[in-house]
């Protein structure tokens, strides 16, 4: 009995620190990384998130940009990192997709990261060099099919959002292009605008000011409504690739050993941020949609979200050594 007493007591006081401790998260400056690089949707989206969310948190948020291998090389130092809070990852749709794409990970999306809040969602825009002939996706298809394997596409590396979205497009028309990849939106779009790549399925905040300057011609976006901040631009699946549709979605998450208390913090002080005017408004402009939901949510839609492109995955052939 005297044991158990003492054992009690000790729980009790260890319960007790970390409480105390936990509350007083956080006493330094908190990393988000994110695995593409600087000017980047994601990227982007997290720049805007930080700086708003370190107000809330009383502590600086940096972005730590760390791209290459997919985003994969970020993910992986996250799922290592220490879980005391000090460390999370702004991951996007690619982590879904790279579950079952990929042939081995050295982590595991769902068993090695604790879900804060979903951040944000946004269409991809389908965009082309104006040089290409095809002015819409109709006749990209066709133009597409009378060249086989001859037409290239970018996107920010193998089994991430964009990479799917193309991946999709090409399984359900039927087509077949060129993948070339790139550590980031801004280097895809540099090679897209200097015509070197033929055409992107870009995030809408990266590409959105060169469509607005007739740099490059956007011919549809991906979601299942037309994006407010392009009204005239179709959606694929209007334009003539029925039942298409790709979202694409960031989210914050930590290390899966993280506090409780930690946790129930970070996704109040984000769901606050997201849910501030200068933030929508931001964001708005950005052709994105501030999301915002509880940690349950966060972790049923990253379930979910596993689980549905398992299955388009499995169904276009994808796999990635």
């Amino acid at each position: 009995m005297k044991m158990l007493i003492a054992f009690l007591i000790c729980a009790g006081g260890a319960a007790s620190a970390v409480s105390a401790w936990a509350q007083s998260y956080p006493a330094k400056p908190v990393r988000v990384l994110v695995g593409f690089a600087a000017g980047s949707t994601t990227d982007l989206i997290g720049r805007v998130l930080a700086t708003k969310l370190g107000e809330g948190l009383g502590q600086t948020v940096v972005v730590d940009n760390r791209p290459g291998a997919g985003a994969n090389i970020a993910a992986e130092l996250v799922s290592k990192a220490p879980p005391d809070g000090y460390t999370a990852l702004l991951a996007n749709a690619g982590i879904a997709t790279g579950a079952t794409a990929y042939v081995k990970l050295n982590f595991n999306a769902l068993r090695d990261f604790t879900p804060v809040t979903q951040v944000s969602a946004t269409p991809h825009i389908l965009v082309t060099h104006p040089s290409l002939p095809p002015k819409t996706v109709k006749e990209l298809i066709a133009f597409a099919r009378a060249r086989p394997d001859t037409l290239n596409y970018a996107s920010t590396g193998h089994g991430n959002s964009d990479h799917l979205a193309a991946e999709l497009f090409s399984y359900m028309t039927g087509i077949k292009m060129v993948h070339v990849t790139y550590k980031g939106g801004p280097m895809a779009l540099n090679d897209l605008l200097t015509g070197q790549i033929a055409m992107y399925f870009a995030g809408v905040p990266v590409a959105l000011p060169f469509v607005k300057a007739g740099r490059i011609r956007a011919l549809g976006v991906t979601g299942v409504k037309r994006a407010p901040v392009l009204p005239d631009v179709p959606t694929v699946a209007e334009a003539g690739v029925a039942g298409y549709e790709h979202i694409l979605w960031s989210m914050l998450v930590v290390p899966v050993a993280t506090p409780r208390d930690v946790v129930a913090k970070l996704n109040r002080e984000a769901v606050r941020a997201l849910e501030a005017a200068e933030v929508r408004e931001r964001y708005a402009g950005m052709g994105v949609d501030p999301v915002g939901t509880t940690q349950e949510q966060a972790s049923a839609y990253l379930k979910s979200e596993t689980a549905k492109y398992a299955k388009v995955v499995k169904a276009i052939g994808l796999r990635i050594e």
